[in-house]
């Protein structure tokens, strides 16, 4: 099992502030679950996901060969920070839209790992060894 990332605002200690504590969030470890599943992690009623998935284009569940909903787990995590931003943050249905429109756009424009310019000594050993084979390949045709 995996627990949620602290961004998403869900933690086992009782919040200061007086209302409901947010309980521990807890995703199982496995590909695929049905809307029931992520109803009852999410604690929210399986009309509310249906509803959500025509509002927010990132939240698209594949569906079974019988029709069923399966969310991954990356759906299941938009489906906790959209109620978040709902119900926790005040977020219109518009407004979430937008604000994960622009944290999916500030994690596109993250600076890529940079590309190694000089190859590792292991690499530049194999590329002399591949060299010295297709040398000794290409003498044998000639000879």
């Amino acid at each position: 099992m995996r627990l949620l990332p602290a961004r998403f605002g869900m933690t086992a200690r009782k919040k200061s502030t007086g209302k409901h504590a947010a309980d521990e969030i807890l995703i199982p470890d496995k590909l695929y679950f049905r809307i029931g599943e992520v109803a009852t992690l999410c604690r929210l009623p399986a009309y509310v996901l249906r509803f959500w998935e025509s509002e927010f284009p990132q939240l698209k569940p594949i569906k079974s060969s019988t029709g069923q909903r399966m969310y991954r787990k990356r759906d299941v995590e938009s489906v906790l920070r959209i109620k978040q931003l709902l119900y926790e943050q005040g977020f219109t249905i518009s407004g979430a839209r937008q604000q994960l429109r622009a944290e999916t756009k500030s994690d596109k424009t993250q600076a890529a790992i940079p590309f190694p310019t000089q190859a590792a000594p292991e690499i530049q050993h194999i590329r002399q060894g591949l060299r010295e084979l297709l040398d000794l390949l290409s003498a044998r045709r000639t000879g």
